[in-house]
C-alpha cells in the first residue's frame, strides 16, 4: 500500500489522467463506476483523480513532519542522555511539558502562529512529535550507555565522543526508526485532520482531509465522497503502523 501511494505521489498522471481540479457538471455526484472509480463530487470532479493527486500533499507533509520531529527530538534526546544531570533535567522537563499538551492542541497552536497551508500544517505536526522522539531517544541512549561493551570501551581508554559515535548511537537507532515509521502514519492522520478542520491546504487543492470535509454535506446522498478518501487514509496509516511493528520486531 505504501509503495502504491508513493507511486501515486511520484507519477499521478499514470494512475489518474483526469484533471483533479476541473469539473464537469454533467456528471456531478455520479456514484463509483468503471469511468469514475471513486465517483464524482458536487462539481463533477473525479474523486479518484483527486485522491491520487492528493497523495503528494499528504506524503510530503508527513515526511516533513517526521523529519522535523526525528531530527530535533532525537538531538534533544541524545544530548539529554549523554549530558550532565543538570542539563538532562532541564531538557526533559521541557519535554514533559510538551507531552502534557494534547498533540492536536499543540499543532493548532503552532499553525495559528505560522499561518494556514500544507507546509505550515506539516511543521505544526512535526513540532508536536518532537517530545515523543526526544523521550525515546534519551531512554535508548541511557540504556546503551549502561551496557557492558560501552563500559569496556571506556575502560580501554576510548573518548566520550568516540564511544558515542561508534557504540551508543548505532545501537540506539532501531527503536527510533520504528517510532519514525509509526509517526509517519500518525502525521498523515494529523495533517488530514488539520485539513478537515480547514487549517491545511486551501480549496480546490486535492488534499485528503479537505476532500473528506467537502463531502460531509453529502453523506446521505453521496457516501463515496467521504468514505473512499477516508478509507485510503486509514489504509495508509495502518500500513505505516505495520511497518513500524516489523521494525520493532527486529530490534
Amino acid at each position: 500500500m505504501i509503495v502504491l501511494v508513493v507511486a501515486w505521489a511520484a507519477f499521478p498522471g499514470l494512475f489518474a489522467p483526469a484533471d483533479p481540479i476541473a469539473g464537469n457538471a454533467a456528471v456531478a455526484l455520479s456514484p463509483p463506476s468503471a469511468g469514475h472509480l471513486f465517483g464524482t463530487d458536487a462539481t463533477g470532479r473525479d474523486v479518484f483523480s483527486r485522491v491520487v493527486h492528493g497523495a503528494i500533499h499528504s506524503l510530503s507533509g508527513a515526511l516533513l513532519a517526521v523529519t522535523v520531529g526525528l531530527i530535533v527530538g532525537s538531538t534533544l534526546g541524545i544530548v539529554a542522555g549523554s549530558a550532565p544531570r543538570v542539563l538532562d533535567d532541564v531538557i526533559m522537563r521541557v519535554v514533559d511539558v510538551l507531552l502534557a499538551i494534547p498533540s492536536l492542541l499543540l499543532s493548532l497552536s503552532v499553525i495559528i502562529l505560522l499561518g494556514f497551508g500544507t507546509l505550515q500544517a506539516a511543521l505544526a505536526v512535526g513540532v508536536a512529535s518532537i517530545a515523543a522522539f526526544a523521550r525515546l531517544a534519551r531512554s535508548e541512549v541511557v540504556r546503551v550507555r549502561r551496557s557492558d561493551y560501552v563500559e569496556a570501551a571506556f575502560g580501554s581508554g576510548a573518548t566520550f565522543f568516540s564511544v558515542l559515535l561508534r557504540h551508543v548511537l548505532p545501537n540506539s537507532t532501531t527503536a527510533v526508526l520504528a517510532l519514525a515509521a509509526l509517526q509517519f502514519g500518525t502525521a498523515i492522520l494529523a495533517i488530514s485532520t488539520l485539513g478537515f478542520l480547514g487549517y491545511g491546504a486551501p480549496p480546490p487543492t486535492p488534499e485528503w482531509g479537505l476532500m473528506v470535509a467537502e463531502g460531509r454535506d453529502y453523506l446521505a446522498t453521496a457516501w463515496w465522497l467521504t468514505t473512499l478518501p477516508g478509507l485510503v487514509v486509514v489504509a495508509v496509516v495502518l500500513s505505516a503502523n505495520r511497518i513500524s511493528a516489523l521494525i520493532g520486531r527486529h530490534q
